[in-house]
């Protein structure tokens, strides 16, 4: 285990891996069913054996839980189902007297129905400065009972909802989640003095959900759903990626920069990586997801074309690239890698896949299991910072075998029988194999667990030699030890296979191929899996030094 002291540092973010944990699933201390603050305290050293450099809490505020915590009622509190303000603050504490930093989620788009500003402009009625803090807008039709426009949520359906009084309120996605205008000062002023209020308690970042998003022009006339999907990608879009962002987050920069170190922010944008350029700027908010390694196919020239770009992109801004291979809204890539021949995701298939409970398309588990403990090693080895989603340390599959009854994802209740949703990677991980609810509280999980989940279990690859949890270790320790700056060079390799050297002479070489490959002189440090006479097997990445 390495031992790593907290220093102050306004760089640390560049290089960092990030394991993000989704609190509700990850360890339960009172036996409720639901992972809390306690709960993540009580595996900080599980976290600090694992070596990761900071966590990211996606949130843990007061919600109805609509879309899975995603809807806030009140954005500088903590839900009493998850733990309490002095339970965040004792679990910040044990963490950073680990090393490891906190991140948290900021969802700024919209609220809960239930926030206080929104129960405040249902009160106060049509054309009141209330309701201009959301997107009210008047309904059509003689009767005012025709929604505004033919949006459609990002969850299906309309995306607006009626209130009674003639007005409906925008809502991109669950309908309990009505959209902030972020023109109104009070909107603004509530999100600046929610940074403070978290920077205060000793956070280091935030991650900021659906971060291109917060501005939206909404002059008459009202673009139609087909008009905003014909949008090209460089297009002005009505609702994502405008230029009044901007303004909005470099306030959002002065406030970070307030504290010694700044704090830091990744923006998730599900855009290309010229778009994402915006949220990469030091004055803006520093740093952007970059998910087209998680939507690749598993294909060297496609990693290869992917990485270059969003480094040369990167480092034109001063910032550093994001890696990421699986989260908490997709198919996890031990799962992905195994669905197709490419182990691409394109989205029909993932549905198909998940509402046949995984007949179609066929997929081979062990293949995806071999291919995402490759595809991890390409990615601790690149400069800037990698994001590790919990449970892919042990190999985890999506979980299937949910009823319909069971599941939580407004995806699934909003398009039944269409899209099945994002439950089965939010399943509650497995700690302790011989366990209830595998060691992740005393009772039954807020999810269902497959029985099967209990060979994944912690405690059964713990010390043990080739086991995804100390593949990740060992791959960890290394990066610490080999890191140098955030260059990078591309090594000359036959077809299909991908490799690159790194400062001090640290060698990564990934075989996508079908066949067995011979690897270059050196020391060999990690490999994905054993070699073979000698050789760098199919869907194998090792580590080298000379």
């Amino acid at each position: 285990m390495v031992n790593r002291v907290l220093e102050p540092d306004a760089d640390w973010w560049r290089q960092a891996v990030v394991y993000q944990i989704y609190p509700r699933s990850f360890a339960d201390s009172n036996g409720d069913g639901i992972g809390d603050l306690p709960g993540i305290t009580s595996r900080v050293p599980y976290l600090k054996a694992l070596g990761v450099d900071a966590v990211w809490l996606s949130p843990f505020y007061p919600s109805a839980l609509a879309d899975g915590g995603y809807d806030v009622d009140d954005y500088r509190d903590v839900d009493p189902k998850i733990g309490t303000l002095a339970q965040f603050d004792e679990m910040i504490a044990t963490l950073h007297l680990a090393g490891i930093r906190v991140i948290v989620d900021i969802v700024p788009n919209h609220s809960s129905n239930r926030h206080r500003f929104f129960q405040e402009a249902l009160a106060a009625g049509p054309g009141s400065p209330e309701r201009e803090r959301y997107v009210f807008r008047d309904g059509l039709g003689p009767d005012k009972s025709e929604p505004p426009t033919d949006w459609r949520s990002v969850f299906g359906g309309s995306a607006w909802e009626p209130v009674g009084d003639g007005q409906f309120y925008l809502h991109q996605f669950a309908v309990e989640q009505p959209d902030f205008n972020w023109d109104h000062p009070d909107v603004r002023a509530e999100f600046l003095e929610t940074l403070r209020f978290w920077s205060d308690r000793g956070v280091d970042g935030f991650r900021v959900d659906v971060a291109d998003l917060l501005a939206k022009d909404m002059t008459e006339p009202l673009p139609s759903q087909a008009e905003l999907d014909a949008v090209p990608d460089l297009g002005h879009h009505r609702l994502h990626g405008l230029p009044a962002l901007n303004e909005i987050y470099a306030g959002w920069r002065e406030v970070f920069d307030e504290y010694d170190p700044p704090r830091m922010a990744v923006a998730e944008a599900w855009l290309t990586p010229e778009r994402r350029r915006t949220y990469l700027w030091p004055q803006m908010l520093g740093q952007a997801f970059n998910f087209d390694l998680l939507k690749a196919p598993y294909d060297a020239a496609a990693f290869r074309e992917s990485i270059s770009k969003n480094l040369t992109i990167a480092a034109e801004v001063g910032s550093t690239s994001t890696w990421v291979l699986s989260n908490h809204d997709v198919v996890r890539h031990a799962s992905r890698y195994a669905i197709s021949p490419t182990g691409n995701e394109p989205e029909d298939d993932s549905r198909v896949w998940k509402l046949t409970g995984g007949a179609e398309p066929a997929s081979d588990a062990v293949l995806g299991l071999r291919r995402a403990r490759a595809a991890t090693m390409v990615l601790l080895a690149l400069p800037g910072s990698t994001y590790i989603y919990q449970g892919e340390e042990l190999g985890l599959p999506e979980v299937l075998e949910i009823e319909d009854s069971q599941r939580q994802d407004p995806t699934f209740f909003r398009s039944p029988g269409v899209d099945p949703g994002r439950d089965g990677c939010r399943v509650p991980i497995p700690w302790v194999a011989d366990a209830p609810s595998f060691g992740f509280g005393s009772g039954a999980s807020h999810l269902p667990q497959p029985d099967w989940f209990g060979a994944f279990a912690a405690d059964l690859q713990d010390d043990v030699w080739g086991s995804t949890l100390e593949m990740y270790r060992r791959a960890l320790a290394l990066r610490h030890e080999l890191q140098g700056d955030a260059s990078l060079h591309w090594l000359e390799t036959p077809e299909g296979v991908l490799g690159f050297e790194r400062p001090g002479g640290w060698v990564c070489i990934a075989n996508f191929t079908g066949a067995p490959l011979a690897l270059p002189e050196g020391e060999i440090v990690l490999s994905s899996a054993p070699l073979e006479d000698g050789l760098l097997p199919a869907a194998t990445t090792a580590w080298l030094t000379h």
